[in-house]
């Protein structure tokens, strides 16, 4: 058996007390079959003692930066404003000396503002990233040569992750578990927490009318029902008259609540119950891609292809939580 994967939060100066315990809930909650947590979660900072916060307390951290040379992912909550992190986009001496403890092929991973931290450090240098909408601007005149995404919740470059603010970490943190033990493990993370099982990195971070004005129809019952009936042709005519709307209407309506069109919403729906069924049951490929409303075994390849990069048959070689799948 794999010892659990060594995940080492970094608290700075200044921290948000809720994107601090944004790790320890998501990675925390994430179990093997057998009830064995897949991940081990050790909170650090510079110098071990009180951290202060952004809010009325400090913190108490009992470990300093060694624990960085331990870990196998580091996570940068948010600090409030730029934390350790000087207005010309430099390091604090302590803060510099303490991501050198940072191992090469380390996993990095930042949470709002924590991607300040990285771009000083020059771990973010041309490459994407996203941090919270309202600083992005900043972000980008700070660090030219980073590649800012500031409409996207969270961005995946493969072993260097950033998100936007608040609840976009808890995103991205499913998102690790999502890929690093499969869908399965990520949606029960997800209901144990309470949250979404899942919004795609490329959703829009700044959605104009979260909330449906009083008075005013949502979309909410026509998602309901496509949910239910994912594995039947769905025509935006169907989700529309749902709601008593026409296609125009509910069109607008549903990207200022979701962030995303009908139709890309549609596709990560599918492409989440297809790898639910492909790491949950034995159903044959074709099965699988009717039942999720894909139709052919080769309209799922491709969607899957495009979603995570991998077919099918791989997606169920990996992350398969019982017997061999039978026809795959």
């Amino acid at each position: 058996m794999q010892p659990p994967h060594r995940v080492a939060v970094l608290a700075l100066p200044g921290l948000l007390p809720f994107e601090l315990g944004i790790p320890h809930r998501i990675f925390g909650r994430a179990k093997d079959a057998a009830g064995r947590p897949l991940y081990e979660i050790v909170t650090c900072a510079p110098v071990a003692g009180p951290v202060e916060t952004d809010a009325d307390f400090a913190v108490q951290v009992e470990h300093g930066p060694e624990a960085l040379a331990a870990a196998d992912t580091v996570v940068v909550p948010a600090s409030y404003e730029l934390g350790p992190v000087h207005e010309e986009g430099r390091l604090t001496p302590e803060l510099a000396a303490a991501l050198a403890h940072i191992r090469p092929g380390t996993r990095l991973v930042a949470i709002c503002t924590g991607g300040y931290v990285l771009a000083a450090a020059g771990y973010l240098d041309g490459r994407p990233a996203t941090t919270h909408w309202a600083s992005a601007e900043h972000f980008q005149r700070l660090f030219p040569s980073v590649r800012v995404d500031a409409d996207v919740l969270f961005v995946d470059d493969g072993d260097v992750l950033t998100s936007a603010g608040v609840a976009a970490g808890l995103d991205l943190c499913l998102h690790i578990v999502r890929r690093d033990h499969g869908a399965a493990v990520a949606n029960e993370v997800a209901r144990r927490t309470v949250v979404p099982p899942h919004r795609d990195g490329g959703q829009a971070q700044y959605i104009a009318r979260p909330v449906p004005e009083a008075g005013t129809q949502s979309t909410t019952a026509a998602r309901a029902w496509a949910l239910a009936h994912l594995h039947e042709p769905i025509q935006l005519r169907d989700l529309a008259e749902r709601e008593a709307m026409s296609v125009r209407t509910f069109t607008r309506r549903f990207r200022d609540e979701v962030g995303i069109s009908p139709g890309q919403w549609l596709t990560q729906q599918r492409v989440e119950r297809a790898r639910h069924l492909l790491e949950t049951t034995d159903l044959p490929v074709d099965r699988v891609a009717r039942d999720a409303g894909f139709g052919t075994a080769q309209s799922l390849r491709v969607h899957l292809m495009s979603a995570i990069g991998v077919t099918p048959t791989s997606y169920r070689r990996t992350f398969r939580t019982g017997a061999p799948a039978a026809g795959s």
